[in-house]
C-alpha cells in the first residue's frame, strides 16, 4: 500500500515538472524569426516560379489568365522556340568563355597564393599588395582601356577578347580567398612534408591543393557564375552575331519576342539551368567553403 502511495506522488510530482518544461519549450519558440524566415522564402520561391509556371504557357494563355495561376494546357512550345534561334551557339560560347577564363583563374590564383603564404621577401609583398589593389578596381571604370588594349593585340571580336579580362579581373579575389585557406594549413604539416624531401611544387599538390579544395570549389563556381552571367565585356568586344553569349543572347531574345513573354522566361529557364547543375554537383563543398572559420 506504502509503494502505491509513493508511486502515485511520484507521478503526480512529475506531471508538474513535464507540463512546466512544455510551456517552457514553448516560450523559447522563435515565432518572430520563424515567420521571417517563411516570408524570405515566399520572396524568393513566388518569382522562381513565376518564372517556370510563365515559361510553360502560351502567348494567349499569358494574357488570358491570372500570372501566378498555372497553365490550363501547358506545353514546351517556347522552349522550342528558343532553341531553333541558334540557342546552342550561345550556350557553346558561353561554356568556352567560362572554362577558359574559370580554369586559368583558379591556376594562375593558387599558386600565386602559396607562392604569397609560403614565400618571404619584399617581391612576394608587393604582389599580395599589387593583387589587393586590384579589388578597388570596378570593370566598369576600366572598360574604355581594355577596349583600346584588345584592339592594339587585335583580338576584337573573338571569344579570347572576352576571356583575357575576365581571368584578369577575377584573379584578386581569388588569391585572397586561396591565401587565406592555405593560411590555415598547420604549419607542421608544411614542415612534415619538407622533412620527408618534398620540394614545393611537391608540397603545393600534394598537400595544399586536398586541403584546400573547399575553397577551389568555391572560387570556382563564384568565377564561374560572375563569367558566365557577364554582359558588358561581351557587349563591348564582340560584334559578330556567331559570337553571342546567352546573357547577350537573351538581351536579343527580348528584343525579338517584345510581346511573347513566355519565351523570353523560356531563355531565362534554359539559362540557369547550368549554373543549377554546377551548384547541385558541387554544393557541399561550397558549404565547407562559405562556412569555414565559423567553427573556429
Amino acid at each position: 500500500m506504502t509503494a502505491t502511495t509513493d508511486a502515485t506522488s511520484t507521478t503526480v510530482a512529475t506531471a508538474p515538472t513535464a507540463s512546466a518544461r512544455s510551456r517552457h519549450g514553448l516560450r523559447k519558440l522563435n515565432l518572430p524569426g520563424g515567420l521571417a524566415g517563411w516570408i524570405w522564402l515566399a520572396i524568393i520561391i513566388i518569382p522562381i516560379y513565376y518564372v517556370v509556371i510563365t515559361s510553360l504557357k502560351t502567348q494567349a494563355g499569358y494574357f488570358g489568365q491570372n500570372p501566378l495561376a498555372p497553365p490550363l494546357q501547358p506545353t514546351l512550345e517556347n522552349y522550342v522556340m528558343v532553341l531553333e534561334a541558334d540557342f546552342a551557339r550561345y550556350f557553346l560560347n558561353s561554356a568556352i568563355i567560362t572554362i577558359g577564363a574559370v580554369v586559368p583563374t583558379l591556376a594562375v590564383s593558387f599558386m600565386a597564393a602559396f607562392a604569397i603564404v609560403r614565400g618571404n621577401g619584399r617581391f612576394l609583398r608587393g604582389v599580395n599588395w599589387l593583387f589587393l589593389m586590384g579589388l578597388a578596381i570596378p570593370l566598369q571604370a576600366t572598360i574604355i582601356p581594355v577596349y583600346l588594349i584588345i584592339i592594339r593585340l587585335s583580338l576584337y571580336d573573338s571569344l579570347l577578347a572576352i576571356i583575357l579580362p575576365s581571368i584578369a579581373f577575377a584573379i584578386p579575389l581569388s588569391v585572397l580567398i586561396l591565401s587565406n585557406f592555405i593560411r590555415d594549413v598547420p604549419n607542421e604539416l608544411f614542415e612534415s612534408m619538407r622533412l620527408d624531401g618534398c620540394s614545393e611544387w611537391q608540397t603545393l599538390w600534394r598537400l595544399a591543393l586536398p586541403l584546400t579544395k573547399p575553397a577551389i570549389v568555391t572560387v570556382a563556381i563564384y568565377n564561374g557564375l560572375g563569367v558566365w552571367n557577364g554582359f558588358l565585356l561581351p557587349l563591348v568586344l564582340t560584334q559578330s552575331p556567331d559570337l553571342r553569349v546567352l546573357p547577350l543572347a537573351l538581351w536579343t531574345f527580348q528584343g525579338e519576342f517584345s510581346v511573347n513573354i513566355p519565351a523570353v522566361l523560356a531563355c531565362v529557364v534554359l539559362t540557369t539551368l547550368p549554373i543549377l547543375v554546377l551548384y547541385i554537383i558541387g554544393r557541399r563543398q561550397l558549404l565547407a567553403g562559405l562556412t569555414a572559420g565559423f567553427s573556429k
